[in-house]
């Protein structure tokens, strides 16, 4: 029954150290080519971690309230491990397959409005807030007409990363 015992722990403390150290165990091992991707997928540690702790505290169940010996506790943790250890491999892949939205890019500005933070002289930079996927962004902006500070303005392209075409919007 101890064996069986300090197996389920041996899982558990396991499984914090995956969730503590995700990819450090990978990161190491990076360099040797022969073990690229061996611990993706089904020998990843949550899921090696699920199945020995299944393992230990299933075989310790069936040990303890059955009067079957250690061979068939073995079995049955043997087959608790390999079920919790699938479900994990298959909750994992979900989680790493969720794409629930892309990034959003600069381009995703155009069209958008704002409020000018730092006036913007005739053909010349200040700078306007706006905001990008919920978020708020302060940017560069350009005009070829002047807009004073909290002015509301159009973007009309992007011209960088920090920077925009802005037109003042016409009331």
């Amino acid at each position: 029954m101890t064996l069986f015992l300090g197996l389920g722990i041996a899982g558990i403390v396991l499984l914090a150290l995956s969730l503590v150290l995700d990819g450090v165990l990978e990161g190491l091992l990076d360099g040797v080519g022969a073990l690229d991707g061996v611990f993706d997928g089904v020998l990843s540690l949550p899921v090696i971690a699920g199945f020995v702790s299944m393992l230990g505290f299933g075989g310790a169940l069936v040990l303890g309230t059955t009067g079957l010996g250690a061979g068939a506790a073995t079995a049955v943790g043997t087959g608790a491990g390999a079920g919790a250890g699938w479900l994990t491999w298959r909750l994992s892949r979900a989680l790493m397959r969720d794409d629930s939205s892309r990034a959003p890019r600069g381009a995703d500005l155009v069209g958008s409005t704002g409020r000018v933070v730092t006036a913007i002289p005739a053909d010349g930079y200040g700078e306007v807030l706006l905001h990008q996927a919920g978020q708020p962004v302060k940017l560069a902006a350009r005009s070829q007409v002047a807009v004073a500070r909290g002015g509301e303005v159009w973007v009309e392209e992007t011209l960088s990363p920090t920077s925009v075409a802005v037109r003042p919007v016409e009331r």
